[in-house]
């Protein structure tokens, strides 16, 4: 069976550098055998791709890549604690949808991370999920995901 690692090279990925906190955390937290990120907004290159809410300023599909993006900034913040190649299994991915008034398309908006995962891991990234409508994202984030994963110790 391919690594982690070799699985992103074939689907040419490549994980961005971990986004700098932009407060007071740390972008991933080992306890035991899983590893915790904190909400990973969708920098690229230390910029956000857009601000708005989804509904409104950002399109539904727009969205859905930037929160493909959050998951992959989530990928980064494991693979720079543990290494990506020690993930065993995706146990849940959290997103949260900056929505405007009657948006209500959140689902559709995480599946941007759920796929990826789904790509990357196979069968070990099913996973359960929350997709929450909220009224505000920090720095006016469109999406924000948070992955926890299970890993070999």
């Amino acid at each position: 069976m391919a690594s982690t690692s070799d699985r992103l090279v074939e689907l040419g990925i490549t994980l961005p550098t971990v986004a700098a906190p932009v407060a007071a955390y740390v972008p991933a937290v080992q306890v035991g055998n899983q590893v915790w990120t904190s909400g990973q907004l969708p920098f690229i290159d230390g910029q956000l791709p857009a601000v708005g809410k989804v509904g409104a300023e950002v399109t539904a599909e727009e969205a859905e890549q930037y929160a493909r993006t959050c998951v992959l900034n989530a990928l980064a913040a494991v693979d720079a604690l543990v290494g990506i190649d020690k993930v065993t299994r995706v146990l849940k991915i959290v997103g949260f949808v900056a929505s405007a008034e009657g948006f209500t398309g959140q689902p559709s908006v995480v599946n941007g991370a759920s796929n990826l995962i789904g790509e990357v891991f196979g069968e070990a990234g099913a996973h359960a999920r929350s997709a929450v409508g909220v009224a505000e994202l920090p720095l006016g984030s469109p999406v924000e995901v948070e992955l926890i994963v299970e890993v070999a110790v």
